[in-house]
């Protein structure tokens, strides 16, 4: 969508679910140190482990969205996005303001 010569992107949120929200290492670390105080041969398979959640959560971060704009690039868009908003509530109570709809009062 193009607005006043500049391009506005619009952003999806990904849907959460409870394997997206665990991001912490800290399990996968005390594991580990877990399996060094025991000299136990697991240690191989808990590195492995954490090898692996760091990729994840890698993949995750390159598939952020606003991930490939710059700082400054994120800035813009959220002024424009504030603008817009505060736009649509000026208009909004001018409606409001209007009477030509019936408000329902609660009692």
């Amino acid at each position: 969508m193009r607005r006043g010569g500049r391009e506005m992107m619009a952003v999806v949120q990904p849907k959460l679910d409870k394997e997206n929200e665990d991001c912490s290492l800290l399990p996968l670390v005390h594991d580990i140190i877990k399996c060094m105080d025991k000299d136990s041969q697991d240690i191989h398979q808990e590195l492995a482990k954490l090898k692996a959640k760091i990729q994840e959560s890698r993949e995750q971060i390159s598939n952020m969205p606003g991930i490939d704009c710059s700082p400054a690039e994120q800035q813009q868009q959220l002024a424009t996005l504030r603008e817009q908003v505060h736009t649509k509530n000026q208009l909004l109570q001018k409606y409001k303001s209007l009477c030509m709809f019936d408000v329902p009062k609660a009692s």
